[in-house]
């Protein structure tokens, strides 16, 4: 069956477009397997004390990977993702959007996208990067080595400090996903609901593109939100959309929460370590810039600030206690609008349960 995204063109394009990789070269490099692998167990001990999340899933596995790994394995998890929206618009389209020629303009833009990416990530723990056919690739935290290198050694950073703050940090996103029991289904659910909520009709999309030219003229910004996805979303989607991101923004502000608290006494240099990635996160510019708000990258790097401040304000008005509502059922997650009104959830968790 043909498909509207080529991807092998996809992979072919963000290898080559995610650039040299010199640190991969380095006698440097063989020091990140043995690291990761003994400071994951470190990390995943640390959260445990400080969050009280337990994986029900096993010991944490870490795996070192160079950029090209990391697109292979985004690619795949993209595929899976974004396979049943490829057939609605194929079905919608008929033979003319999967001709050969579109696929690959496709995959190509696919694989730009990807090769910026990869030159950027240090670590990531996704539930969409999943090797469903070899049970011993499945729920890995990775590390991008090439570009740990990079920033250790650009901004001198003590190694052992900052491999264990980045393990820090992924390895609470899997102890929130693994930790509590309902949290993965339910992210999965929400991401299969986004895409099949998707109107493949080409004339909305042209409909959405217009409302956004008149939004920048009028000097807003129409992809601070959540890039491209959200720019065409419709009503429905754009509830589920509100859903995901106020989600990611508990899961992120908890993420970089844990990963200073737990840390504290062992990472000397997390303030500076922070106040650098911030700083990384924000210096885009041009070109840059546009990729990072065109893929919702820049609605991502949002997700952190606002999060944290959502966890601040709780827990100044029910300590952690109060926090921990968040984790006891899927009601109980902040929307977004809860997540930049916190005053709103802490009122809704506060309010008495009604007995029938």
């Amino acid at each position: 069956m043909s498909s509207s995204v080529d991807w092998s063109v996809a992979e072919r394009i963000a290898v080559r477009t995610s650039r040299s990789e010199p640190f991969a070269r380095s006698y440097h490099y063989d020091s990140l397997e043995p690291d990761f692998t003994r400071l994951t167990v470190i990390a995943e001990a640390l959260v445990e004390q400080e969050t009280g999340l337990r994986s029900l899933a096993g010991p944490a596995r870490a795996r070192v990977t160079d950029r090209a790994g990391w697109i292979r394995a985004n690619i795949l998890a993209f595929r899976r993702l974004l396979d049943p929206l490829i057939e609605k618009f194929d079905a919608r389209s008929g033979s003319g959007l999967a001709e050969p020629v579109m696929a690959k303009i496709a995959g190509a833009e696919l694989g730009m996208v990807l090769g910026w990416m990869s030159g950027r990530v240090l670590g990531q723990y996704d539930l969409l990067v999943v090797e469903e056919e070899d049970p011993l690739d499945q729920d890995i935290v990775y590390y991008v080595g090439p570009n740990v290198l990079a920033i250790e050694k650009k901004f001198a950073f003590p190694p052992e400090q900052f491999r264990l703050w980045l393990a820090l940090h992924e390895v609470t996103h899997r102890a929130q996903f693994t930790g509590v029991p309902w949290l993965r289904e339910h992210f999965i659910s929400l991401v299969h609901e986004t895409v099949g909520a998707v109107d493949p009709d080409p004339g909305r999309l042209f409909e959405s593109f217009s409302k956004a030219a008149i939004a920048w003229r009028s000097g807003t910004n129409p992809l601070a939100d959540g890039g491209i996805a959200a720019l065409v979303a419709g009503p429905e989607q754009r509830v589920i959309i509100d859903q995901v991101t106020g989600m990611m923004s508990l899961l992120e502000g908890h993420g970089d929460v844990t990963m200073d608290r737990a840390g504290q006494g062992l990472v000397p240099s997390a303030a500076r370590f922070g106040e650098v990635l911030r700083e990384r996160r924000e210096s885009a510019s041009g070109i840059a810039k546009l990729v990072q708000q065109l893929i919702g990258l820049e609605a991502k790097l949002n997700q952190y600030a606002q999060g944290e401040a959502f966890i601040a304000a709780v827990e100044r008005a029910g300590g952690p206690g109060l926090l921990s509502r968040a984790w006891e059922s899927a009601i109980n997650l902040p929307s977004l609008i809860e997540i930049r009104e916190p005053h709103r959830w802490i009122e809704r968790m506060q309010a008495p349960v009604a007995v029938a």
